[in-house]
């Protein structure tokens, strides 16, 4: 049976903390709303520490009743105690707690197959979107750049689609992984760089999306080349998304001919 919680109970003021960075880090957790997000966490296997929701929400919801009799606990709160462990303005009523994966950039590298470089992306739409078009194309893993959106943000969460939940995925400093590439090829998307058509692509390559207004910035000394998205039109670029997955389109796409 689920167990009721007042509106300033503990235990909603913590999980209210993990909308910080601060408190994620604290807690080594993360959380994520709605349905689906729950129904792709099962499926892929993520543990869920708890899972909060309202009445109504709990009786009309599919899949908490079968989490609720594998262990996991199950918390009933009021529309007030929900908004305020939301990140979203209209809360599903469903919210779930799972721990941070704890992987080293050196485990993503240790996948075979493409990686992802999210060089420091700053905004948690594109980072969320990248992380999924990632998975789309069948990239291994996917290392993130520590100045950017985290990837356990609510709205990058949001916005992976579940992709965040079955890709290793890792922080990253340049210093950090210039010592694990071990020769590998490190494509910087840049304006100046060669046509990605003409590129040739490593089955085990990096491929690193810059920061939306300053590039690769610090990520671009460890670049082995700089590739570009030709463009005809008026267009000075191209937001960080679009173009991530135009380069993880010319990167994959001999391995699905």
């Amino acid at each position: 049976m689920p167990t009721s919680l007042g509106a300033h109970n503990a235990r909603v003021d913590r999980t209210r903390d993990l909308l910080t960075k601060k408190g994620r880090k604290e807690q080594g957790c993360f959380s994520f709303e709605g349905p689906t997000l729950l129904r792709e966490a099962r499926e892929a296997g993520v543990p869920i520490d708890a899972i909060y929701a309202t009445q109504q929400s709990y009786e009309r919801a599919e899949g908490i009743a079968a989490l609720e009799r594998d262990g996991v606990p199950v918390y009933i709160v009021d529309e007030r105690s929900m908004r305020r462990i939301s990140d979203v303005d209209t809360p599903s009523g469903i919210l779930a707690v799972a721990r941070v994966p704890e992987r080293s950039p050196a485990d993503v590298l240790a996948t075979t197959g493409s990686v992802l470089l999210l060089a420091d992306v700053n905004d948690p739409g594109n980072a969320g979107t990248l992380l999924r078009t990632a998975e789309a194309f069948g990239v291994a893993g996917v290392l993130v750049g520590s100045l950017g959106a985290e990837p356990y943000l609510p709205k990058v969460v949001r916005s992976a689609m579940g992709a965040l939940f079955r890709l290793p995925i890792a922080t990253a400093e340049p210093e950090t992984l210039r010592g694990l590439l071990q020769g590998r090829e490190v494509t910087g998307l840049a304006a100046r760089g060669a046509p990605l058509s003409g590129l040739s692509w490593p089955p085990n390559g990096l491929l690193a999306v810059g920061n939306e207004r300053h590039g690769l910035g610090r990520w671009e000394a460890l670049c082995t080349r700089l590739g570009s998205i030709p463009m005809p039109g008026n267009a000075e670029s191209l937001n960080a998304a679009i173009a991530g997955a135009i380069a993880l389109y010319e990167a994959t796409r001999r391995s699905f001919r």
